[in-house]
């Protein structure tokens, strides 16, 4: 009996000794786990998703008696200019180099870099900007064709799926994070911007992440990153790709002309509800020829309700099936209805373009005003009044200061003048390139007031 199990003992192990090398051929082939499809996304998505660094000028206090080579001083006796680099992300949405990002990282810049995963750097510029969605379109320089992410057909995201973030933190390129969708239609205020109906994510998103795309496991984009709560800790939050691709896809239609109405205004709370203020009125313009005054609060339009973060631009581009937007209006304790006339504000301009607008007053550089401002060129125009309160003096404009080009166009006269800025406007975005004493520099107009 003993000798029996001595036998069986040597045996078996012998028999799968003998079979061992067959066992792979019955294994069966495992599939494709998560983790790998995360890297197929991963490769599949940096190619399209590019380092953006630009350059804006900021305030400094003076420190000392003669400027250092970064430093140019021409803003009194306190204060200077200093050039500073600011960091982001951005996702390739066309072949033809068409960039999305956000709107807070490029309102400021004089110059844009963009620089893809292999290496390669570029120029580019503003093609338009939606403050209210934080969103800017930027296009490449070069005549190329580039890796861009496909956009297919809109996905029902689930809260608890898997979310993937791929940018450039601190400048390190095509950085990857995972995580989940956290949450949905999040509406928040961040450093006085108003954001609504984000995506929330845990999926780690830091300084520099700003324009980078947010991906499910299948590699289908979900989200534009566009802001980090900054009072906790594993937060970040996207705008929904649908927004993205509506805004291109007005832009690219219309070629993103802007609905004036013809009011500068701000959102404000009181303990009732959320409204609208109107602090200005452009004169001859749809607002002031429909009785609309400084001091009204508007309450409702189209009979939504002003929320804190509606998207008043989209509202007015949606309209449908009508000639007319309305207006609710508060005066006083008195509400009172204004239908104002599609036609008006689709087809309706500023002019003239310096007062009307921009709340300044402008001439061409010769004669007068050229022996006045002791001006040395001969191209441009020269600020000869600078209303207060006014856009032009929230820009930083100066009387005497000359503005030699708009959005890196050289403007030779004050039509330049007017043609450049109705441009900037139907994009959303307007840059100045001033030149004030020996000083150069660049002033940002922001729109985002303007309804």
């Amino acid at each position: 009996m003993q000798f029996a199990n001595i036998r069986r003992s040597i045996l078996i192990p012998s028999i799968v000794f003998l079979f061992l090398p067959l066992l792979p051929l019955f294994v069966p082939t495992p599939s494709l786990s998560k983790e790998d499809k995360v890297v197929e996304v991963v490769e599949m998505a940096s190619k399209s998703i590019v380092n953006i660094r630009t350059e804006e000028l900021t305030k400094t206090v003076r420190e000392e008696k003669k400027p250092s080579f970064l430093k140019k001083y021409f803003i009194g006796e306190e204060e200077g200019e200093e050039i500073s680099e600011n960091i982001g992300s951005g996702v390739v949405l066309d072949p033809k180099g068409i960039i999305v990002t956000n709107e807070h990282l490029i309102s400021k810049a004089i110059n844009i870099r963009v620089k893809f995963i292999n290496g390669r750097e570029y120029n580019a510029y503003v093609l338009g900007s939606d403050p209210e969605y934080d969103i800017a379109l930027l296009k490449i320089t070069d005549k190329a064709d580039f890796p861009y992410i496909k956009i297919a057909k809109t996905k029902y995201i689930k809260v608890g799926e898997k979310a993937i973030v791929i940018g450039n933190p601190y400048g390190l390129s095509s950085s990857v994070t995972v995580g989940v969708v956290s949450a949905l239609g999040r509406n928040l205020r961040i450093e006085n911007r108003v954001y609504a109906n984000l995506i929330q994510t845990d999926a780690s998103i830091n300084p520099g992440n700003s324009g980078g795309l947010l991906l499910d496991a299948e590699g289908n984009p979900l989200g534009i990153v566009t802001a980090i709560y900054g009072e906790g800790k594993g937060i970040g939050f996207a705008i929904p790709i649908e927004d993205v691709m509506n805004m291109l896809s007005e832009f690219l239609e219309s070629g993103s002309r802007r609905p004036i109405l013809g009011l500068f205004m701000e959102k404000r709370k009181d303990e009732k509800s959320a409204f609208l203020y109107v602090n200005g009125v452009i004169p001859k313009s749809p607002a002031e020829k429909n009785g609309i005054r400084v001091g009204d609060r508007i309450v409702e339009l189209n009979k939504k309700k002003i929320r804190e973060g509606m998207k008043l631009q989209s509202i007015i581009r949606s309209v449908r099936g009508t000639n007319t937007i309305q207006l609710k209006m508060l005066r006083g304790a008195k509400s009172y209805l204004v239908s104002v006339d599609l036609e008006d504000i689709q087809h309706y301009t500023p002019s003239p373009v310096d007062e009307g607008l921009c709340g300044i007053r402008i001439s061409d550089i010769r004669g007068y005003p050229k022996l006045k401002y002791k001006l040395k060129d001969r191209e441009g125009i020269v600020v000869t009044k600078v209303y207060s309160g006014s856009l032009g003096e929230k820009a930083g404009l100066r009387i005497g200061d000359a503005v030699i080009k708009i959005n890196n166009n050289k403007i030779a006269n004050a039509t330049d003048f007017n043609t450049f800025m109705i441009e900037g406007l139907q994009r959303n975005y307007i840059l100045y390139q001033v030149k004030r004493s020996d000083s150069m520099f660049f002033l940002p107009v922001k729109l985002d007031t303007l309804l």
